[in-house]
């Protein structure tokens, strides 16, 4: 199975959907907690799942239970927290929803988790893919477009 994951940020539409197209994506899982605010330009919703679909004839749906809580991303962003404390807090959150059970591995195939952030290194979209193949016995190629 192949999973891949993409930001947004630091990107033209142009690379961002190019991206998405080369690579075969057929289906883009929004991680987001909120995904329409106008900053977040071309990959706003309902804007994003349009340009998608006829661009790329992809498929878009939004996803919350794969986005870190408010307050977890206020500490994080707003509070200076460190990314040290904000990765484990955030895999027991997606360990607590069970996201592994939530999520159909069959509907992943091919799939991209899509976030902000411009590199997977600091991002949950990251962290998510990771738990993923963990918890589906390795199973699972990411890619990072």
């Amino acid at each position: 199975m192949k999973l891949y994951t993409i930001g947004f940020t630091k990107s033209t539409a142009a690379h961002f959907f190019g991206r998405l197209i080369e690579a075969g994506v057929r289906r883009v899982i929004d991680v987001r907690l909120h995904n329409t605010s106008q900053l977040s330009g071309f990959a706003k919703m309902p804007d994003l799942a349009w340009f998608l679909q006829s661009l790329g004839g992809i498929d878009c749906r939004h996803e919350p239970a794969l986005a870190p809580t408010k307050e977890m991303l206020d500490d994080y962003k707003k509070n200076s927290g460190s990314w040290e404390d904000y990765e484990p807090r955030f895999r027991a959150l997606i360990a607590e929803r069970r996201i592994e059970t939530v999520l159909d591995p069959a509907a992943l195939d091919g799939a991209c988790l899509l976030c902000s952030e411009a590199a997977p290194h600091h991002c949950h979209r990251r962290i998510v893919a990771q738990y993923l193949r963990e918890k589906w016995n390795g199973d699972v190629e990411i890619g990072h477009l």
